[in-house]
Order: C-alpha cells, then structure tokens, then sequence
C-alpha cells in the first residue's frame, strides 16, 4: 500500500497540471459537471426546477461550447431544457400567475437551441414566457413589478432578468414593440433608483413607499447591492446585442453604461481590486470583498468596451480586474477541480417568514458559499470574452 502513494501522488500531481493548462472557462465548465453530473442540479439544486440561476449557467455553457465546438457543453444545456420543457412546451415549475421576472430569464437559453435542433417546443415555452409580459403589473411609468408578491416594486435584479430575453425575442419574432418598452424599463430604472451623489443605483424602489425597507421620500431601499447593479450592468450589454442600432433610446442606455461604469470604478478595494458586498461601505466592519458582483462587474466592462460601448480604458481596466479576481476568488481543489469563493448566495428586499430591511446589517448577514452559479456563470463568460 505504502509504494502505491507515490504513483497515486505522481498522477494526482499530473492530473492537477494537466487540467491548470486549460483555459479558465473549460476549467470551470468541466469542475460544474463534475460536480452536478445532471445539470438541473448547479447552485445546488435539491430537484429540477425552472430558475433563473439554472438558466444563467447554462447560458454559459453555451458560449463554451460556441468557443470550443465541444459538444459536451451542448448537450450539458439542453439536458436542462428538457428536463424542464414538456413536448408541447410547458414548463415544468413555472407559474405564469405568480409574474415573477426571474423566471423568464432561462429562456435566453431557448434562442440557441431553438435555432439548432428546430424543437418546435423550444419555441412555445418562449411564446409562453414572452406572454407573461402582456400581463405583468407595472407602476406608473410603465415599470414592471418585480413579483406579483412584491407590490408596486421596482428592483435592478429585474432588468437582466427579462430585458435581454426580451429585445432577442422582438429582433428574432419581429415584435419591434418589445424594443421600446424594453428601453423603457431600463431607462426609467435609472431614474427611480439613481443615487446622485454616489452615482450608484439603489437595489429597489417601492412606489407606494409602504414597504419598512422604503424611504418614506424617495421610495428607495437604503443601500447599494453590488450583485443588483451587476445584473442591472449585464443587462445593458446583452440588450445592445439586440436592439436595433437605430432605436432612438440606444444612445441613452450607452450613456448609462458609461456613467455607472464610472462610478463604480471609484468604489473598488485598494487591496483587491474588488467590489465590496455593500459598494460603497469598504472600511466597515463585516462588509466583504465578494465575487458575484465583482465577475458581473468585470464581465460588463470587458463586452462593453470590446463591442465599442465603453473607452478602451475600460478594457485594460476589465483585464486587469480579472487576473485581480482570480487571485482572490479562484481556488484549486484536491481533485483538479477548480472553485469560486466568496459568493453571497441570496439577497432580497421584503418577503415573509423572515423580513428582509435592506440595511448594512441584513446584507452582510446572509451567508456566503461557493461555486454558487451567480458568479460561477459571469466569471464563465468573461473568461470566454477574453480568451482566458
């Protein structure tokens, strides 16, 4: 037994090297699989469900498997579509009457396959995600309730979780009309939620002003969330891939892009390079560097500034972002597997048994784990934008 250790060392050892020669996005795609031999099964799902962190994965995977051609990644994704899609596109677990935007966002993954396999009930599970818009309770301006749950709120995770669905399904259905009241929602997200003096964006707004976590002036939720101006960042550079380049509200939504990328710039850790749980509380005690927001943040200013959206400068500063972020987020397992720490695994406004207030305290208070698929997806992508 004892001579057996060098050799089982020797081919861990090798193991280890041959896997550390792979780019970061095949690294991490095949840790995933490993890890989650079904893939209903990433960000530790118990059972299969239509979720929105499911969908984001398996976007990713997508576009390793449109980086590399293997087909492994392919059929990793699809696996998930039709665990999940019935023969005449239902969608198992969805309920339309509940109008919750995070549930239309896995239908991004829908467009691809759609376009190569010709399964007609890819098409009709997008239909019935598309239709659940028609209906969808809006504030006053036209912005939509993030749940129905969630009266009269307004929150940034919203905007990535229907905006990029969305504008591909107008440009690829021809429902032109989609585009306006896409540039709508994003746009009026800024206004309602824009903290001028930061010019950072506040996680949520509650028009009616009733929720304890709300301003009773504003209607704002009273800190800043890095991981919802992540996915509120996301959103405006997957849209531009979509809407057209003669929209007259495409100029604005650039605008945006840059003026938050701006800002966000000037709260990163000295020491990291990374963006903080609460942004713009770095020195406060229990605050934390963490990793969802950070890859969303990288992630957008890389595609923002390789599509010709941001300053070239955003690209360098995006590059070495992300040599900072696997410095401090990426770890090499025993097996040769590789892991992304430091990820708050949820974070919401409101909602019962337990009462979320938006303070500094509650932020910092859910708990953190890792290889949850709201950083392992983003880190994913930008590692494919960047050949890394």
């Amino acid at each position: 037994m004892k001579a057996k250790l060098p050799i089982l060392t020797f081919f861990l050892v090798f193991s280890i090297c041959v896997n550390a020669s792979k780019p970061y996005y095949k690294r991490m795609a095949d840790s995933e699989m490993k890890r989650n031999p079904q893939s209903w099964m990433v960000d530790y799902s118990k059972r299969p469900v239509w979720s929105y962190t499911q969908g984001l994965e398996m976007l990713a995977f997508l576009q390793v498997y449109d980086k590399t051609k293997d087909k492994k990644y392919f059929d990793y994704a699809v696996s998930y579509a039709d665990t999940m899609i019935t023969a005449d596109g239902k969608i198992k677990t969805y309920e339309l009457e509940k109008y919750n935007l995070d549930m239309i966002n896995s239908g991004k993954i829908l467009f691809p396959l759609y376009q190569k396999t010709g399964k007609k009930q890819y098409k009709l599970a997008m239909d019935l995600l598309r239709s659940q818009i028609n209906n969808q309770p809006r504030i006053s301006n036209g912005g939509f309730w993030h749940k129905k749950i969630y009266p009269h709120q307004v929150w940034l995770d919203g905007v990535y979780m229907a905006m990029p669905f969305l504008t591909q399904y107008g440009k690829e259905f021809n429902e032109p009309a989609l585009f306006d009241d896409v540039a709508a929602q994003i746009i009026a997200a800024e206004k309602d939620l824009k903290d001028q003096k930061t010019g950072l964006l506040y996680h949520g707004w509650d028009e009616s002003r009733q929720q304890r976590w709300a301003d009773p002036v504003t209607g704002r939720s009273p800190n800043f969330w890095s991981r919802s101006m992540g996915w509120y960042m996301m959103a405006l550079v997957d849209v531009l891939d979509y809407l057209p380049a003669n929209h007259p509200k495409r100029a604005e939504i650039i605008r945006i892009l840059n003026d938050l990328s701006v800002s966000l710039d000037k709260f990163r850790d000295q020491k990291t390079g990374m963006w903080y749980q609460v942004t713009d509380q770095g020195g406060r005690e229990g605050n934390y560097v963490e990793s969802s927001g950070s890859a969303m943040f990288i992630y957008t200013w890389v595609k923002g500034a390789q599509k010709g959206y941001l300053p070239k400068s955003f690209l360098v500063k995006g590059k070495k972002a992300y040599k900072q972020f696997v410095k401090k987020f990426i770890k090499t397992n025993q097996d040769g597997t590789i892991s992304v720490t430091d990820v708050c695994s949820v974070a919401g406004l409101g909602g019962e048994p337990r009462y979320r207030d938006g303070s500094f305290e509650y932020y910092i208070s859910e708990p953190k784990r890792d290889n949850d698929a709201k950083a392992v997806a983003p880190f994913i992508m930008v590692s494919v934008l960047l050949n890394k």
